[in-house]
């Protein structure tokens, strides 16, 4: 009964290989006649991860964002492969978003990632054409005629079916623009054969519902909706939805978003074999969790850490690494957390080597006090209170290597090179 159901206007533009694109634009070339890769740094023993690849690279030799590594790459001259620059993809994403701005008001823009965003155009695309169609087509080339790239558009009446039309249809159209709407859901989405090209539906969900024998959209949508809820909980209840087009968000109403856990984790430059720094790196990276508690104003009571094994160690151990959690009392000081998790690091490694640590606390509570302790002075805990805030107003105002712990200097620690990271890649700078 679709009578009922919003009906609106939404666009999702997905800025094509994005990062790619930005480097060929920034070299003067056009993004969809280069043969170009994203490449990360390569100082670790499978080289350098491709981040992004240019349309025609893809194309030519089946090269994979995030999938493909240095040494897929073809002998190929006329392949340029560069480091990113993530801090001018971050100011090209707001270019971007402030050209979106003219079309729609800021409450009915959402940035959905660094390279796709959400536009409801349900009260403004008349003013800017005869039919959202050539609304789209406007917006395109706006972009394209201002900074260089290109875009693909999902159309849709709500933003699942523009997701869908992005995913499925836009990317493979001409136009590089899709549409989906209700009238058009059992050949638009009934007729999706691969359950996992549909958003949300990742390999693991895509199982689950083979085993319940379900394995096309059609099937989805035809099935009982109270087995699926009874099955998947209330994922089973929206997926049914999925699958006929119904989404009921609005845009323009947000949700507040209660954040139940803080944490960080990092891909080590290498392999890590011996303890010392691995716990170095534990340490960093605890110090960095209880900074963020501090500055979210928020204590914790409960700390995880995850540590993920090398590809040998992991075939050897018949097992990809180990997460735990330990209860403590409410607190976002440095030292007691990394105490925390230096116990559960010596609880559970077993001298495997290991590439991956992972910290997160959860149970979190306003920092609204400090619990002291019988068995150390209170001036030496008040003095580790403020020395830590100390060191964070210092980092917050010039920068984290302003003030770094003389550890950091050591063989193994990372926390100097990852504070010139965005978003865990080279920043680079902005500038082409």
């Amino acid at each position: 009964m679709y009578e009922s159901e919003p009906k609106r206007v939404i666009f999702l533009i997905d800025n094509k290989s994005f990062y790619a694109s930005v480097e060929a634009v920034a070299r003067g070339y056009n993004p969809l006649k280069t043969i170009l890769v994203v490449m990360s740094e390569q100082a670790n023993t499978n080289g350098g991860l491709i981040l992004a690849t240019s349309p025609l690279a893809k194309k030519l030799y089946g090269l994979q964002a995030n999938v493909s590594r240095q040494r897929d790459l073809p002998d190929e001259k006329h392949l340029l492969v560069v480091p990113p620059r993530m801090n001018l993809y971050i100011k090209r994403n707001l270019q971007i978003n402030d050209i979106f701005r003219r079309f729609v008001a800021d409450e009915d823009l959402w940035p959905y990632s660094i390279d796709e965003s959400i536009l409801d155009l349900t009260h403004s695309w008349r003013l800017f054409g005869d039919s959202p169609l050539a609304v789209a087509k406007l917006i395109q080339r706006t972009v394209r005629k201002e900074l260089g790239l290109y875009t693909t558009i999902g159309i849709g009446e709500n933003p699942v079916q523009a997701k869908i039309a992005l995913d499925v249809y836009a990317k493979k159209s001409p136009d590089l623009i899709g549409t989906i709407s209700y009238q058009t859901v059992p050949d638009k989405i009934w007729t999706i054969t691969n359950l996992t090209s549909v958003w949300s539906i990742a390999d693991r969900t895509a199982a689950h519902l083979n085993r319940l024998g379900i394995h096309t959209m059609y099937e989805l949508a035809h099935a009982n909706p109270y087995l699926l809820k009874a099955e998947m909980g209330i994922i089973g209840t929206q997926l049914f939805a999925l699958a006929w087009g119904i989404d009921r968000t609005k845009l323009a109403k947000r949700v507040k978003v209660r954040s139940s856990s803080i944490g960080n984790s990092q891909v080590l430059p290498r392999d890590y074999a011996i303890q010392s720094e691995i716990e170095l790196v534990i340490k960093e990276i605890g110090e960095q969790v209880a900074a963020r508690l501090r500055h979210h104003h928020k204590q914790t009571s409960c700390i995880s850490l995850g540590i993920g094994f090398s590809y040998a160690a992991s075939e050897e151990a018949g097992r990809g690494g180990f997460s735990h959690s330990l209860r403590i009392e409410a607190t976002n000081r440095n030292d007691e957390l990394i105490a925390a998790l230096l116990l559960l690091f010596r609880r559970y490694w077993q001298g495997e080597v290991i590439r991956n640590v992972a910290v997160y606390t959860s149970r979190l509570s306003a920092d609204a006090g400090e619990q002291l302790t019988l068995l150390t002075p209170i001036a030496e805990q008040v003095h580790k209170s403020d020395l830590a805030r100390t060191v964070d107003a210092l980092r917050n105002k010039f920068g984290f290597t302003t003030v770094v712990y003389a550890k950091s200097k050591l063989r193994g620690g990372t926390a100097i090179q990852r504070a010139s990271l965005v978003g865990g890649h080279n920043g680079g700078n902005s500038y082409e």
